[in-house]
């Protein structure tokens, strides 16, 4: 009994510990007041820009907003907390080689293709991310 008190503790730390990261880097994004032409032309509105790095590769990512909702991406935004810390500039650095993140946007893409295909919310249109390497 104790052990299941224990995990379900464990859990709910996790969990605690995912919004704080998640609210920290809203709160990021949004005190960010740079001048427009700071942003890349490729991230367009409602986008952001990740690199995901392992060891010498690199790729970098143009990502939909909503998909900071998706538990797989969530993880590596907490891993790129405890790795990188929150006062880094530039697009969003991840600790993960290019194929998991281009697997995790993959699945997450054809998720909400589905859910499009079924009646779901389209928001406005394609939400497909772009990939450009670095």
């Amino acid at each position: 009994m104790a052990k299941l008190r224990m995990i379900g503790n464990k859990k709910k730390n996790g969990i605690v510990k995912l919004k704080i990261v998640v609210e920290k880097l809203q709160k990021s994004l949004l005190m960010v007041k740079k001048p427009a032409c700071d942003v890349p032309e490729d991230v367009k509105e409602g986008h952001f820009a990740v690199i995901a790095v392992d060891d010498d590769e690199l790729k970098r990512f143009i990502v939909p907003l909503n998909y900071l909702t998706n538990p797989s991406f969530m993880r590596l935004l907490e891993l790129a907390a405890e790795e990188y810390g929150f006062d880094r500039e530039g697009a969003l650095t991840v600790p993960c080689p290019p194929r998991e993140l281009e697997r995790i946007l993959a699945e997450q893409w054809a998720k909400e293709d589905r859910e499009n295909r079924v009646g779901g919310d389209n928001w406005g249109g394609s939400s497909k991310t772009l990939v450009k390497s670095c």
